[in-house]
């Protein structure tokens, strides 16, 4: 098994915040996944490559990432069923993603991870102007129920439908990105549009089966 909790100095802010074991200073997201560009090899990244790189934000930066890969088509199914292992083991409040070896040992070719990384840093750049550090939530808490709601997510993704796997990925990316940021307005706002599309989506798939007796009997 892969650890995504390497060991590292925490320190532990005065009053319980949105992130209650946080790296001093806090760096932000998009220069962590500059960093990530520099380092990545040159044919293949594997996510234990990944999570050995990013210790204790491994949580919001690997959701990130494999929201950003479920918005590609061909590994939109793929990114959705990673998404729920790692929610899963946030909901359990675990310090960070394990994977088993061969899960871990998954290729994604860098060029198409290096490349989505590029057209995102001058997004998050641009954002980090706007976002920060405010509306301090209590960690264990929000880390629960970040993991719950983005597993609700990841099961969105999985709709055979075209393009059903785009505005779930979107709302997972930011509600990763606010959980990095630290920042609680953007990431109930977030939580709140989350909670919007899934609530809409059971609302389609429950009118979806009231009709099915309807449709067979006219087969």
């Amino acid at each position: 098994m892969i650890d995504g909790a390497v060991a590292n100095h925490f320190t532990r802010s005065a009053a319980p915040g949105l992130v209650g074991c946080r790296l001093a200073p806090r760096v932000p997201t998009s220069v962590v996944l500059s960093d990530l560009l520099g380092d990545a090899p040159p044919d293949r990244v594997t996510l234990g490559w990944l999570i050995a790189r990013l210790g204790n934000r491994s949580f919001g930066i690997v959701l990130l990432l494999l929201a950003m890969l479920g918005m590609l088509p061909g590994v939109s199914a793929l990114a959705a069923t990673l998404l729920m292992v790692a929610a899963l083991q946030m909901a359990l409040a675990r310090r960070g993603p394990i994977f088993t070896r061969r899960v871990a040992a998954f290729p994604f070719k860098t060029q198409r991870v290096v490349g989505m990384i590029r057209r995102t840093v001058p997004v998050l750049h641009y954002l980090e102007r706007f976002i920060r550090p405010r509306w301090p939530t209590p960690f264990e808490a929000t880390k629960r129920a970040v993991g719950i709601v983005v597993i609700l997510l990841g099961l969105s993704m999985l709709a055979p439908v075209p393009l059903s796997n785009v505005p779930p990925a979107i709302l997972v990316a930011l509600i990763a990105f606010a959980y990095l940021e630290e920042d609680g307005a953007l990431l109930c706002a977030a939580l709140g549009a989350a909670l919007l599309l899934l609530a809409i989506v059971a609302t389609l798939v429950w009118q979806t089966l009231s009709l099915a007796p309807w449709l067979l009997r006219l087969l």
